[in-house]
């Protein structure tokens, strides 16, 4: 490396053990950062360096940007790694970041910015013949009549969208004329109170679509590539369960078209660092929805068929240096399945924190953990549910699916309740196993409505 000589991660968990290990590959030093709540973390204890940066809101400490700087400062940090969630799409912080004198490992604050509200990110797919939903093609304004007009022009039922929405919330599916204006408002109104902008928008409501996503990596000397697409459909309310790569029913051809798109619009944009490209599809049509600047959770699938190490090619390209490969060495091989482990009820979904009593991780050719906790953890009730993720690999689609339930049935992890029971279910069944589920499907093997 020339000029990340140590990075403080700014995040807990899965992914900041992952980057933790990304970074001694490349002989890369490492501070953690935590919380209250989590000086007992795996990579706080693995890392070179570790700071307290505040009590367990995350207000206080994962999302205090003051705090996360001054760690930073102190321990004479080369660089700042995001992760997922938190603060890695917020490009005030990258830009304080950079400002602050520190590499920020993902894209510039203006990359963020444009992709980060869905009405701009829409706008500019546009313009690279990314394809995108029919839609208002920009942000609702307070006329009835011409909101009106749009809808009727788009056709019901339509989505009402907050223009920075995320994680399932900001959402109304409208499938009459007569709720059109309401929703507009509860949108408006929820949008405003979650996130701080009470920009909606219009977009027409595909009925039974899947949700394929497009990863790529681009540096900062033109350079650009997809490393195919991961099937994201299996979902509730809006939460992905399980995620998959290569998606069924892609065609290479099809597969390079898109994918291409994609990498044109980094390029165009001047984007670098790791990105997702996030669609709807249907009917053999990819409709773009929105773009996350950052690592996604499940990277790892895409890992597991390419045998790219996304990870550190973000550091590399931070550190200014040239994609270690080129499209034409990317490779497709196999099948990869990645379920989420959750600390939850698996009936009732809710949240089940605690000590862990014993905890046997699945293993054999093939089966990937990626996990922060061990015997003797404590989940603390403050963050997030899920506590791992679990990943097969192997050359067919039920061939992982296979190695899936094996790996499920061996992975113990007792004094808390999770989801791998449900996991259990998700692989037995016998849709899924012909793949090529929509994005309503596990609602309605679950029986919610």
């Amino acid at each position: 490396m020339n000029k990340i000589r140590k990075v403080l991660i700014a995040n807990r968990g899965e992914i900041a053990l992952r980057i933790l290990r990304a970074c001694k590959e490349l002989g890369i030093k490492t501070v953690a950062v935590y919380s209250t709540a989590d000086r007992d973390l795996k990579h706080v204890r693995l890392s070179d360096e570790a700071v307290c940066i505040g009590p367990h809101p995350s207000k206080d400490s994962y999302l205090n940007t003051p705090a996360l700087i001054a760690a930073a400062e102190i321990t004479h940090t080369d660089a700042i790694h995001p992760g997922y969630g938190f603060l890695s799409e917020n490009a005030d912080f990258a830009q304080r970041v950079e400002e602050s004198g520190f590499i920020f490992i993902g894209p510039h604050a203006d990359n963020i910015r444009i992709m980060g509200d869905k009405v701009a990110a829409i706008k500019a797919m546009k313009k690279f013949s990314v394809p995108c939903v029919p839609g208002s093609n920009g942000g609702l304004t307070e006329d009835a009549a011409q909101n009106t007009k749009l809808a009727r022009d788009i056709g019901f039922p339509i989505i009402i969208k907050a223009s920075g929405g995320g994680g399932g919330r900001g959402m109304r599916v409208v499938e009459k004329e007569t709720d059109l204006l309401n929703s507009i408002e509860l949108t408006k109104t929820e949008a405003l109170n979650f996130f701080g902008n009470g920009e909606v928008y219009m977009e027409k409501f595909l009925i039974t679509p899947r949700h394929v996503e497009i990863q790529i990596l681009a540096d900062e000397h033109g350079n650009a590539v997809h490393l195919s697409e991961r099937d994201c459909s299996m979902q509730r309310r809006h939460q992905k369960v399980v995620e998959e790569a290569p998606a069924p029913g892609i065609t290479p051809e099809l597969r390079q078209k898109i994918g291409s798109a994609c990498t044109d619009a980094c390029k165009a944009i001047n984007y670098h660092g790791a990105g997702t490209f996030e669609f709807l599809f249907e009917n053999d049509e990819f409709y773009f929805i929105e773009m996350n600047t950052r690592i996604q959770v499940e990277h790892p699938v895409t890992e597991m068929i390419t045998g790219i190490d996304i990870v550190r090619e973000q550091i590399r390209i931070a550190d200014g240096q040239t994609l270690s490969f080129t499209q034409n060495d990317v490779k497709i091989k196999g099948h990869a399945i990645e379920c989420r482990i959750n600390a939850e009820d698996p009936n009732n979904f809710m949240p089940s924190p605690g000590k862990i009593t014993q905890y046997h991780v699945a293993g054999g050719l093939g089966v990937r953990v990626d996990s922060h906790i061990y015997n003797g953890y404590t989940v603390p009730p403050h963050y997030d549910s899920m506590i791992g993720k679990l990943i097969t690999f192997a050359d067919t689609r039920l061939g992982a699916i296979i190695k899936m339930q094996n790996a499920l049935d061996e992975m113990v992890i007792d004094g808390i309740k999770t989801n791998i029971s449900l996991q259990r279910r998700i692989m037995d069944d016998k849709i899924f196993q012909k793949g090529g589920m929509n994005i309503h499907y596990l609602e309605k093997m679950l029986g919610v409505h």
